[in-house]
């Protein structure tokens, strides 16, 4: 029998500062997706809004959660930072993370969860990705 993990991860912004617009959540989604595939995770779906994200991903069944998480959150904001896709001020993100399992019979539940934090968030304009992921941030200045 094949094992399957999933799992619920979500982080914040440095003192969840309003640091993520339109430019750095079409960057993110993009580059979260990679990281996640790199280190052989599936990114399942993806709710990204001004001061924080979520992630429903399915792991392998032997991982390493601090280093993923170290690469999705370091990674992200080196890359960010350093290519100026931050209009303003730097994209710092909080320490720490929270991740909970997600059981198989879960998983549409959180997926629409994750998917739906624009509307969760409504005090932010939303940006609807191509993929259909539902990504909510106010437009880049």
């Amino acid at each position: 029998m094949p094992v399957c993990i999933f799992a619920h991860l979500s982080w914040t912004t440095f003192a969840r500062l309003p640091l993520i617009d339109a430019k750095v959540a079409a960057f993110l989604e993009k580059f979260l997706d990679a990281e996640c595939q790199r280190q052989s995770a599936r990114m399942l779906a993806v709710g990204i809004v001004r001061d924080h994200v979520h992630l429903l991903i399915e792991l392998p069944a032997t991982f390493n959660v601090p280093r993923l998480v170290q690469g999705l959150k370091g990674a992200s904001a080196r890359i960010a930072n350093r290519d100026r896709i931050v209009g303003h001020e730097s994209l710092r993100w909080a320490q720490g993370y929270d991740l909970r399992s997600v059981g198989p019979r879960q998983l549409d539940a959180v997926k629409a969860y994750v998917r739906n934090q624009a509307i969760r968030h409504a005090d932010s304009s939303t940006a609807r990705r191509p993929s259909g992921r539902t990504v909510r941030a106010e437009p880049a200045s």
